[in-house]
C-alpha cells in the first residue's frame, strides 16, 4: 500500500510543479498587465478557478506526504520523505504568507505593483514545488531498483 501512496504523491507533486510553473511564466505576468479596471473581476476568477482545479491535487499532496512521514516504503530512505514534506511546507507557507494576501489586495484594491509582486514572490513556490518533484522521483526511483 506504501508504494500506491507514493505513486499518488508523485503524481500529487508533478501536478502542483506543473501548475506553479505555468502560472509563473504564463499566469502571473498576465495578471500583472490586467488594467486596473479589470483586474478586480479578473482576480476573483482567477482564485474562483485556480481553487477547483487545484483542490483535489493539493489534498491528495498533503494526504499522502503525511501518510510516507507514517509509513514510508522500505526501500526509501528516511531522510526523503522529511525532505519533501518541509518542501512542501514551504510551498504551502509561501502561499498563505506571500501569494494569499497578495490575492485578496489584487481582488479589492488592484495595481500594477501587486500584480509584479505576485510575480516576484511566487518563486520559493516555484522552486519547493520543483525540488519537491525531484525528490519525489528519487524516492520513487528507489522502490523501483529495489
Amino acid at each position: 500500500m506504501a508504494e500506491v501512496v507514493l505513486i499518488a504523491n508523485f503524481v500529487a507533486t508533478v501536478v502542483m510543479t506543473g501548475v506553479i510553473w505555468f502560472v509563473q511564466w504564463v499566469h502571473y505576468p498576465m495578471l500583472a498587465t490586467v488594467p486596473v479596471d479589470r483586474a478586480v473581476e479578473t482576480a476573483v476568477v482567477h482564485q474562483r478557478r485556480t481553487g477547483q482545479v487545484l483542490a483535489l491535487p493539493m489534498a491528495l499532496e498533503g494526504v499522502t506526504t503525511l501518510w510516507l512521514l507514517a509509513s514510508r516504503p522500505e526501500a526509501v530512505s528516511l531522510i526523503l520523505p522529511w525532505l519533501a514534506a518541509v518542501l512542501l511546507a514551504v510551498a504551502l507557507g509561501s502561499t498563505m504568507i506571500l501569494s494569499v494576501p497578495l490575492h485578496a489586495k489584487m481582488a479589492t484594491n488592484p495595481s500594477v505593483d501587486v500584480g509584479r509582486r505576485l510575480v516576484v514572490t511566487n518563486w520559493p513556490r516555484t522552486f519547493a514545488w520543483s525540488a519537491r518533484a525531484v525528490v519525489c522521483a528519487l524516492m520513487v526511483l528507489q522502490v523501483v531498483r529495489a
